[in-house]
């Protein structure tokens, strides 16, 4: 059973692996393009007409800068709101999307971190217990030999070998993605406050006409 239970935690972290690097490569590449097409001086209207203009469904930089911007627009039709509400107010949609964003980074890695550190202990129990089983079975035996307790303690054995293929790649991959995320995370969240900063210089800007 327990076997079975890390040669299938194995599998599943292997698809998570792949399937992670996948995303966090994207989520970079994707954040680089925006941040090129954002600071290029493109009219942040026609920047954000062209991001909803296409129905899609957004993410990373793009998903805060539409939440904030969509935020601010909507707040500064409304003649009786001053600057620092506007502000307030798109900081606070920009937050929201940065905490989804977050969480979509971070999903599965919670996964890994758990086979990486409970992998070891599943095969080392079964490492005890196989050993266990042959010396039991000494028990009944006359005369020992290595013959009688070499097949249960090579089965024991793979069992650890086993834990260790599981959680190897499980932790190496959790902490070079972990990394990875919060890298992305804090360029998320520098990005945000530059983009309340030039919000904000708009805003006192609209206050003053």
């Amino acid at each position: 059973m327990g076997m079975l239970l890390l040669l299938l935690a194995s599998v599943a972290s292997w698809i998570i692996i792949f399937r992670k690097r996948q995303a966090l490569n994207r989520a970079e590449k994707e954040a680089d393009g925006f941040e090129e097409k954002f600071w290029s001086g493109t009219d942040l209207t026609a920047l954000y007409e062209g991001i909803t203009g296409g129905h899609r469904k957004t993410d990373g930089m793009e998903r805060i800068f539409e939440s904030g911007f969509a935020e601010f627009l909507r707040m500064r039709q409304q003649s009786r709101m001053g600057p620092n509400a506007m502000v307030e107010g798109a900081q606070r949609a920009m937050r929201i999307a940065l905490t989804r964003e977050t969480e979509e980074l971070e999903f599965r890695l919670n996964f890994l971190a758990t086979v990486g550190s409970t992998s070891p202990y599943i095969g080392l129990f079964g490492t005890v217990w196989g050993i266990m089983t042959s010396f039991q079975a000494l028990a009944n035996v006359n005369q020992a030999t290595i013959a009688m307790v070499a097949p249960g303690i090579s089965e024991a054995l793979i069992a650890t070998a086993m834990g260790l293929f599981a959680a190897i790649p499980a932790v190496i991959a959790y902490n070079k993605y972990s990394n990875q995320v919060e890298r992305l995370e804090l360029r998320l969240d520098n990005f945000k406050e530059e983009f309340s900063s030039i919000l904000n210089r708009q805003a006192l800007a609209a206050s003053a006409d």
